[in-house]
This record gives C-alpha cells, sequence and structure tokens, in this order.
C-alpha cells in the first residue's frame, strides 16, 4: 500500500516559508551536496502528488510555463480556478482529505503520495492519522516567524526516528515514522 509521506525542508525554528510565501532563504541553498540524490531519489517512490492551492499557485507564478511533476498524477486542494500547465495530470478538488484518499492511492499505484504542502495540508493527514512519514530537511537558517511546519490541533504522540544523515552547507536530513498501523517499516531507499 501506498506510504503518504511528507517531503519538506524547513527552517531551524520550524517554518516552512516567511509568511508572504517567500522561499529566498531556503532557495540560497539551491544545489548542496546530497540535496539532488535526496530529492531524486525521494522521486522514484513517488506515484501521486498531492499540494495545497497556495503551493500550486506559488509554483505556477515561479516555474511558469512548465510543471515540475509531469508524468505524476497530482490533486491540488483549492478552493480557486486555475488553468493547467502543459503536460501536466492534475485535479483539483475541494473538501476533507479523507474524501479522496482511495483516489490518491489508486493514482499513487505502486508508487508513494507525497503532500508536497503546505502545512496546513499535511496537518489535515496527520490530524486524520493518514500521514506516515515526515521527511525533513532541516535548513539552518531562523525565520523568526512564518508558514509553521506542521500546525496540529494538539500535540502527536512520540515519532520515531528511522534515519537521519547530514547532507552540505549544515543541512540535516531527518526521516520521523508517525505513530500508526505501519510505524516501523520505513521506506527502503533511505540510507
Amino acid at each position: 500500500m501506498p506510504r503518504i509521506q511528507y517531503f519538506v525542508a524547513a527552517s531551524l525554528d520550524g517554518f516552512i516559508a516567511t509568511t508572504t510565501d517567500n522561499l529566498d532563504w531556503l532557495l540560497q541553498f539551491d544545489g548542496f551536496e546530497g540535496g539532488a540524490d535526496s530529492y531524486n531519489g525521494f522521486m522514484a517512490g513517488v506515484g501521486c502528488i498531492v499540494m495545497g492551492g497556495e503551493t500550486y499557485a506559488w509554483l505556477m507564478e515561479h516555474e511558469p510555463g512548465r510543471w515540475p511533476y509531469a508524468g505524476t498524477p497530482s490533486f491540488v486542494f483549492t478552493h480557486h480556478v486555475y488553468r493547467t500547465p502543459e503536460r501536466a495530470d492534475v485535479t483539483f478538488v475541494r473538501g476533507n482529505v479523507e474524501e479522496f484518499i482511495a483516489d490518491f492511492r489508486r493514482a499513487a499505484g505502486d508508487g508513494n503520495i507525497w503532500v508536497v504542502g503546505g502545512g496546513n495540508l499535511a496537518a489535515q493527514f496527520a490530524d486524520a492519522g493518514l500521514l506516515d512519514e515526515i521527511i525533513l530537511s532541516v535548513i539552518p537558517v531562523v525565520l523568526g516567524a512564518g508558514k509553521r511546519l506542521l500546525p496540529m490541533n494538539g500535540p502527536t504522540p512520540p515519532l520515531e526516528l528511522a534515519a537521519s544523515r547530514t547532507l552540505g552547507r549544515g543541512i540535516v536530513e531527518l526521516r520521523y515514522l508517525l505513530p500508526g498501523p505501519r510505524a516501523g517499516s520505513p521506506d527502503p531507499g533511505f540510507p
């Protein structure tokens, strides 16, 4: 069964974007040692992508005319009407994440489901007990304020650290399993 994964980068103080959705603090680290290998290894296991409308709007603004996930079925939770880029398999949905979980699993096939973002959407999966793991790259920057990594409705039970590794430029990648029926069985593709 596909795993539902939140593969994300956050500042040292737990923010995934500034309050104005600026990612310059993160983009300055593009090309860091081990980053491409981590991303490519992760993407090799992805069968379906799920993201929020703000994440989709950011991609459309910053990657005009280019869809970075060509060939991968993608679902976007939004109340807005957006255009779909060429060669993009994008389905726009509204509602609760539980309503669409069967669609995500069907679209993922033998691959995993990547909750790209934002944090609010990932928190909905976690609050519903549907998020299997968080793969977090901690970026050595302090933002002081911004969009939170995982704004849940309360504390989680302890997460299980399944793996960790240091990447270039002081970035640390952590893989946490969330408590649930599949905890303890991390993706074998992570060292």
